[in-house]
């Protein structure tokens, strides 16, 4: 009787642990589904940087990148006027917050701060002195890369693929 109990016993932690394993390998392909270029595709020819990102499941254009040094990941919206960053980054990634100004988003008129990214990086691409606002109303820790960013890059789509250069 007791080996009984010891027998269930190890086949209810077999099954735990198969579980835990399952979990953490559907993660994983889900979060490559979410953001395929946590690791953009970067190189740099005759002075000019080109990254190549691929689209996510949804269509969008998702990307690790960085802000002042900090690691942060990008959505890249050509609809924004300028980087909408959530405001709870701003002391993590060392943003001055500046006046208030509003704007008009996709879910209304909204107040936001106005700051300056000192230093962007998207793969081997460098941007300074990046036009932004802190938004109070983003809740989680995706930035929205606007036209501020954009406009000093040239972009080309081919299928699935987005390449990015500086010029």
């Amino acid at each position: 009787m007791q080996q009984n109990k010891l027998g269930k016993g190890m086949l209810i932690m077999a099954w735990i642990i198969g579980l835990a394993l399952l979990t953490f390998l559907f993660d994983d392909q889900l979060a490559k589904q979410l953001n395929p270029n946590s690791d953009p595709i970067s190189s740099v020819s005759s002075g000019i940087a080109e990254v190549k990102l691929k689209q996510n499941r949804a269509g969008h254009y998702v990307t690790g990148g960085g802000i002042n040094g900090q690691p942060v990941v990008f959505m890249l919206d050509t609809g924004a006027t300028q980087v909408s960053i959530p405001m709870h980054l701003a002391e993590q990634l060392n943003l001055h917050k500046g006046r208030a100004s509003w704007v008009q988003t996709a879910n209304g008129r909204l107040q936001v701060l106005q700051t300056r990214i000192q230093r962007l990086s998207l793969g081997d691409i460098q941007l300074t002195d990046v036009a932004a606002h802190l938004n109070p109303a983003m809740q989680d820790d995706q930035i929205l890369l606007g036209m501020s960013a954009l406009k000093q890059l040239e972009f080309t789509q081919k299928g699935e693929w987005l390449i990015l250069r500086n010029f």
